[in-house]
């Protein structure tokens, strides 16, 4: 029986919502507001606590910050360190896991990688508590920096880091946001979006290339 060639020469995977559960909005939350307490503030505004959970930019971090007589720098590191810590303990206590389907990521016939807008750190720790560091040749999370938000999906950043280390040619990014559907095209790579519970009803103004139910549906598309 002849085995046929792969379709791609890598795969990179999205690391939340894609092998492990997200994070909740309430536990993000959570996080935000602790880091507030941190540097002085007990009493947030609802706005602001779900702006620095919904994906802030450089420039609205500094709106909030002059809002409340913060060094943006300092408070960035609140709420790293904050977000960071909730996520691990939630992984801990088995709030969260990885998914059942991660192990089909062993029968891809391919170098894979990791790359998320989740600190490199928490990455690591992932990789590591659930033994997950095997099925992966390379993996990249943000910096635990103000910097950083500028270089996280869409941008195309580490997503080519991971790309320069696997000497991938033509390369398969995995995901569930639309960032990540950008990001793929943006690095001239083909896209899968993995419809999972959390994103099932989600639409898109970019579309990936291929649409599926699981990570057992990426290896198929892999070795098809």
């Amino acid at each position: 029986m002849t085995v046929p060639e792969p379709t791609y020469d890598a795969v990179l995977f999205d690391n939340d919502g894609v092998l492990v559960e997200p994070p909740s909005a309430d536990t993000q939350s959570e996080a935000a507001r602790a880091a507030f307490r941190a540097v002085g503030v007990d009493d947030p505004s609802r706005q602001h606590v779900d702006a620095i959970v919904s994906g802030v930019t450089p420039a609205v971090l500094d709106e909030i910050c002059t809002a409340y007589d913060l060094d943006a720098e300092t408070f960035w590191e609140a709420r790293e360190r904050h977000d960071e810590a909730f996520q691990l303990d939630a992984f801990r206590d088995g709030t969260r896991g990885c998914y059942d389907d991660i192990t089909s990521i062993a029968d891809l016939p391919v170098d894979c990688g990791v790359v998320s807008n989740n600190h490199h750190s928490t990455i690591e720790f992932i990789l590591t508590f659930f033994e997950l560091g095997a099925l992966f040749e390379t993996h990249y999370g943000r910096e635990m920096t103000v910097e950083s938000l500028r270089l996280k999906k869409p941008n195309t950043h580490y997503l080519e880091r991971a790309l320069a280390d696997l000497e991938a040619e033509s390369a398969l990014y995995v995901g569930d946001s639309e960032s990540d559907i950008v990001a793929a095209e943006r690095a001239g790579l083909d896209s899968v979006f993995v419809r999972r519970a959390h994103c099932r009803d989600v639409t898109f103004e970019t579309s990936p290339t291929y649409e599926v139910e699981d990570l057992h549906d990426v290896v198929a598309r892999v070795c098809s």
